[in-house]
């Protein structure tokens, strides 16, 4: 029995040391071309870590804020924002447990994000500012218009997440799935296999771009990379995502907002129209505009067509 009791724990930390190697080299291949890093990189010391931004151009300030899904990042609006600079003092933000801020360990939370993005205003920016929000971290640009008014002008959002989805909160079922993720070496493994290049491949076509022939190899490699940066940290977000820490109800909010609102819409995406419609029955004075050919973010698929509206819009 002992001899038995022996070989199974030999094969159980060969097992582990395999696994930790396999994370490793993971970890290598998706950091090694650095597409993240950049000259024009800034960091703001916020009191959980370290924020990365970007500042680009002159004029009337416009925040840019990424999505939340895995490999987020403000290189989400590399296709835009030199345009974009022309006219405005643009900045990008990479969110805490995002691209190359700093991820701490801990739960994440849309009111996390809400105190970010206040703080990040009043301290960095420093006076009112225009907002585009994509994806999951519209509710967060919602929100926090609604508890600090005098934080945003004007809002944009692009695919805000669904309503109904917001409302989901944490289960039995997602709670275990986070604990799962945030283990250090099983779930590390697990995070590699959600992260892959395949993975990321698969996101793109499926939910990201209407058309496959539009995704270029950076765009999987910035993805990547993102998800990897720091060591394997990005983890703890994506946990918190899955786990549905970052979702909360935004209609009170949606309502009592005076606030000039706009949305694009990729056309393609699933279940669009009823998302938007939803916004608009909660505040009747959103105006809306659907990107043709285009799914989750049309600014990368189709960016002159969304710089078109955000022109539109903003002036």
């Amino acid at each position: 029995m002992n001899k038995k009791i022996k070989t199974v724990a030999a094969i159980a930390q060969a097992t582990v040391i395999t696994i930790h190697i396999i994370n490793k080299i993971c970890y290598s291949v998706s950091t090694v071309k650095n597409i993240l890093n950049s000259t024009e990189n800034n960091y703001y010391e916020w009191r959980f870590g370290k924020i990365r931004y970007t500042k680009k151009g002159s004029g009337t300030p416009l925040l840019l804020v990424h999505d939340l899904s895995v490999g987020s990042s403000g290189y989400e609006f590399h296709k835009i924002i030199d345009k974009l600079s022309k006219q405005y003092e643009v900045y990008t933000i990479d969110m805490l447990g995002y691209g190359l801020s700093d991820k701490p360990n801990m739960t994440y939370t849309s009111f996390l994000y809400v105190q970010l993005l206040t703080d990040f205003v009043k301290t960095v920016i420093g006076k009112k500012t225009d907002i585009i929000a994509t994806g999951d971290s519209s509710s967060i640009a919602v929100m926090t218009c609604h508890n600090n008014p005098e934080v945003f002008n004007r809002i944009l959002l692009i695919n805000p997440q669904s309503l109904y989805q917001l409302n989901l909160i944490p289960t039995k079922q997602t709670k275990t799935l986070k604990l799962l993720i945030d283990i250090p070496i099983l779930g590390t493994f697990i995070y590699n296999i959600v992260t892959s290049k395949h993975a990321f491949i698969n996101m793109f076509r499926k939910y990201y771009f209407a058309n496959p022939n539009n995704i270029d190899e950076s765009y999987i490699v910035a993805y990547k990379e993102a998800s990897h940066r720091n060591d394997y940290n990005s983890k703890y977000s994506f946990s918190s995502h899955i786990g549905r820490y970052m979702n909360f109800n935004i209609l009170h909010a949606l309502k009592e907002i005076n606030h000039s609102i706009f949305i694009i819409a990729g056309e393609n995406k699933k279940e669009t129209q009823s998302i938007v419609e939803n916004y608009i029955y909660y505040n009747n004075s959103i105006e809306t505009a659907y990107i043709s050919e285009t799914k989750q973010y049309p600014h990368i698929e189709m960016p002159q067509k969304v710089l078109n509206q955000i022109s539109i819009f903003l002036n």
